[in-house]
């Protein structure tokens, strides 16, 4: 068993870092694993994907890790100091502070990963679309964008989700509406850059469409800066998601998500501290551990602007 296993892995190795791929799969799975190694060689980024997948375990598993209901009102424990029994504390009404935390990063995960699904494929559309037409449909469509980018982020969305009210659903809606045009910047950069390639050229002359073009050969080409991108502006979607739960305009009481949790404990900020500390070391531990996996992965897919 042991020569078997020990013999597989340098056939393993030697076959993701061969010099002469036999197969489009095996260049793929290549560069991947090169990639990967690279990318561990970032101590910081490694721990930025520990804390990332730290949330998504903890999003997971949320009625596993949770001691208490995060819900459940105990008027007789409210304002505990944290101690064996309730080990982040209690809040204003008895909630264990520690439940209502794991249980708050489902919806931080949640607001994050539908800002994703939603701004990303519209800026990746808009710029393409920009980029590869040029003309009056560049124009119309950049100055669009650019009517977006005038105003400040947490501006925007405060605005857009006063207008329809508050709500979580409105809320990854106003985070959406800001989120897009940095990534229909890049697209459009990274199709100007290649949309006279001659293998575009060779695709077109192949009778390819403009729609074939732009979704099968220019879309994959932006999809590394991209992935880069998202990822170092999930921690402003995390940060713009929980100051409007702050505020009273994203999740509403008594949803556990984390800026709202912060609002109802900062009145009791100089004496029973934890109440809000802990939420907000949670927002700042998160964020962080997206920028420093948004680093790493610039390092490995966008050699360029890693410097």
């Amino acid at each position: 068993m042991n020569i078997s296993s020990n013999t597989a892995k340098p056939g393993l190795k030697q076959w993701l870092t061969s010099d002469t791929p036999q197969s489009r799969w095996q260049a793929k799975c290549g560069r991947a694993w090169l990639g990967w190694l690279k990318f561990t060689e970032n101590r910081l980024a490694m721990i930025g994907l520990s804390i990332v997948l730290a949330l998504i375990l903890v999003t997971i598993f949320a009625p596993l890790l949770a001691p208490y209901d995060p819900l459940a009102a105990d008027l007789a424990n409210r304002i505990k100091s944290p101690s064996a029994e309730h080990w982040f504390g209690t809040d204003q009404l008895g909630r264990d502070i520690l439940s209502r935390l794991i249980y708050g990063a489902q919806y931080t995960l949640m607001i994050v990963a539908l800002v994703v699904i939603t701004a990303a494929p519209v800026g990746l559309l808009v710029g393409t679309a920009a980029g590869f037409f040029g003309g009056w449909i560049d124009a119309t469509l950049m100055r669009i964008t650019d009517i977006f980018l005038a105003f400040p982020k947490l501006i925007l969305a405060l605005a857009f989700v006063s207008a329809i009210g508050p709500g979580i659903e409105n809320a990854v809606l106003a985070i959406a509406l800001t989120a897009w045009p940095p990534y229909a910047r890049i697209a459009r950069a990274e199709t100007i850059t290649v949309r006279k390639s001659d293998y575009i050229e060779a695709a077109r002359l192949q009778g390819v469409s403009n729609m074939g073009l732009i979704l099968g050969h220019i879309t994959p080409m932006c999809i590394s800066s991209l992935v880069v991108r998202v990822t170092l502006d999930m921690a402003g979607m995390i940060l713009i998601a929980a100051g409007l739960g702050f505020l009273g305009l994203g999740a509403q009481p008594p949803m556990p998500e984390w800026g709202a949790m912060v609002s109802e404990g900062r009145q009791f900020l100089l004496e029973q501290w934890w109440v809000s500390t802990v939420p907000g070391l949670a927002i700042f531990i998160v964020s962080l551990g997206f920028n420093l996996l948004g680093d790493g992965l610039r390092d490995v897919l966008d050699p360029r602007g890693g410097d």
